[in-house]
């Protein structure tokens, strides 16, 4: 028996499709800003902290770079409100805080890395001679050590926001009601499957590339030099 497609169904529930799909936009935003700052925080501890800073840095990224996602979040999830309980305290998280937080600590870890690698890469003299200067270490790193390692970075930075744009669809198991978790209810009710994740894999792909086209952009703006060496 031949499978007629029909997207009729799916389009019905367009309501459940664009809210999910504000949500996975806004999920993405703040865990990528998130997980930037927390990124860059940690780069500096490992790359200029003390021994207690970079172990705290180093026992971190190697957490949450060697255990799924789906581990981080769940004790996210089960592990924050037990403690909020044993403090006394009468809250209940909403699931997508928990997910805000899952996302960027597990955005975070991954950007240390990529960050740090970018300001080892900063030649020394070019530090030395801001030494000279007597800048302060805030300033130095602000201002002489980020930006250079940013701009050195930055592809890999625009692929690790993509991965966590599209990886955004796992907290849809705490019943944050994202794109996935739109799809999964939508599919329940027309049992229209392949044709429902056919539209969401599509609007997947549509983030991503938008995603990459907005962070080329921005990079293009802010060190337009590295368009021109390219070239």
């Amino acid at each position: 028996m031949d499978y007629v497609l029909q997207f009729g169904p799916v389009f019905q529930r367009f309501d459940l499709i664009w809210s999910g799909l504000l949500m996975t936009v806004q999920l993405s935003i703040v865990a990528i800003v998130a997980g930037f700052v927390i990124g860059v925080v940690f780069a500096r501890m490992r790359t200029e902290g003390g021994a207690v800073a970079r172990g705290i840095a180093a026992v971190y990224v190697e957490t949450i770079r060697n255990t799924p996602f789906l581990a981080q979040l769940f004790m996210v999830t089960f592990g924050i409100p037990q403690f909020i309980a044993l403090l006394g305290m009468p809250i209940r998280p909403a699931p997508y805080w928990l997910a805000i937080i899952a996302l960027s600590v597990n955005l975070g870890a991954y950007i240390t890395e990529i960050v740090r690698a970018g300001i080892d890469a900063i030649p020394r003299p070019q530090v030395e001679a801001a030494e000279s200067l007597a800048l302060t270490p805030t300033q130095i790193f602000l201002r002489i050590k980020l930006p250079p390692a940013l701009a050195k970075v930055f592809p890999a930075l625009t692929s690790q926001f993509i991965l966590q744009m599209l990886g955004s669809s796992i907290v849809s198991v705490i019943a944050v009601q994202e794109l996935t978790s739109a799809a999964g209810r939508i599919q329940s009710e027309t049992f229209r499957t392949f044709e429902t994740y056919l539209v969401v894999t599509a609007l997947y792909f549509g983030l991503a590339f938008l995603l990459r086209a907005i962070l080329v952009s921005i990079a293009a703006y802010a060190w337009p030099w590295r368009r021109r060496s390219a070239n």
